[in-house]
């Protein structure tokens, strides 16, 4: 008798698929990033000199380059603590004017492809190239319209409110200085909140879209309000896409952090690798940690639709 072959289950063939989906990541990443974090922790024990014909040796020095980057730098502490605040602050507030501007976005007027290309452009404009080509013009017209555009800003400065002014307002409420702190920092970085939501906008329009129907019309016929339907209804639903977001914005404003900036300036301005190398690493690990309390606090409250 013929033996029957055995039928690969639902599950398993779902989990080919996903394995297959990751496979071109999984090998990029094996190939190039965790060759090149070993290579950074190798650096990071040892000075590296560059060979005048080509190559490099190392002289293993063991954790004298993290000894000298928490004692004696001048300044990495400083810019680290900088871009882990700046992180907590720009985080939250990414993450929540996206969610609202997708929920503005979602709803059906006139100009909603136009209005969303808007918002998305930043993320097209905050490439390098267009940046440089940006930065160029910038320079060509030092001598004329950004003169008059500096005159400008610094005459409507002059003749506005001061923001002392709405700290002591907010402080007359009985806001705490911490809140008030917060809202500054907010206000003070809100062109910055816009050029960093254009994605995380089209994540969260993309998770509103994927919102059955049917779980909105049952809420209305129990008679459930707006509000009540977006905190039973909508913001359950996105909570997994809210986890995305995070950590994508998380990596984003690392990426663009000063840290980083500070590590390539060490490593080729000054050619100190080994010292670069620390703060790379350094960096990386304080992303990974705050990414996984994140997650972790998030994912206990997310819920997930089958």
């Amino acid at each position: 008798m013929k033996k029957k072959k055995r039928k690969m289950t639902l599950t398993k063939k779902r989990a080919i698929t996903g394995y297959l989906f990751i496979m071109p990541w999984l090998i990029g990443f094996l190939w190039f990033y965790a060759r090149s974090l070993f290579m950074t922790v190798q650096f990071t024990l040892n000075v590296l000199e560059v060979r005048p014909g080509g190559g490099y040796t190392l002289t293993f020095a063991g954790l004298d380059n993290f000894l000298y980057a928490f004692r004696a730098h001048a300044s990495f502490k400083q810019v680290l603590t900088t871009s882990v605040a700046n992180m907590l602050i720009d985080v939250p507030l990414i993450t929540f004017f996206s969610l609202f501007m997708a929920l503005l976005l979602n709803k059906k007027f006139h100009g909603r492809t136009l209005v969303r290309a808007i918002f998305f452009l930043p993320v097209i404009l905050n490439s390098e190239a267009i940046t440089d080509a940006m930065d160029l013009a910038r320079n060509m017209m030092s001598g004329g319209l950004s003169n008059a555009a500096a005159e400008l800003a610094e005459t409507a400065g002059s003749g506005g409110v001061s923001v002392e002014y709405y700290i002591q307002m907010f402080g007359s409420l009985g806001l705490p200085m911490g809140v008030i702190e917060y809202i500054m920092g907010a206000v003070a970085r809100i062109s910055e909140i816009i050029n960093a939501s254009g994605v995380q906008i089209i994540i969260f329009i993309a998770a509103l879209q994927s919102i059955p129907g049917s779980m909105y019309e049952v809420a209305k016929i129990e008679g459930a309000t707006g509000y009540e339907t977006f905190w039973k209804v909508t913001f359950p639903m996105v909570m997994p896409h809210i986890i995305t977001n995070v950590v994508y914005t998380v990596v984003d404003s690392f990426a663009d952090s000063e840290v980083v900036d500070l590590a390539y300036d060490t490593a080729f301005t000054y050619n100190n690798y080994g010292l670069s190398s620390v703060m790379s690493l350094v960096s990386t690990v304080v992303t990974c940690l705050i990414l996984v309390i994140v997650c972790r606090f998030i994912q206990k409250r997310a819920f997930y639709y089958n």
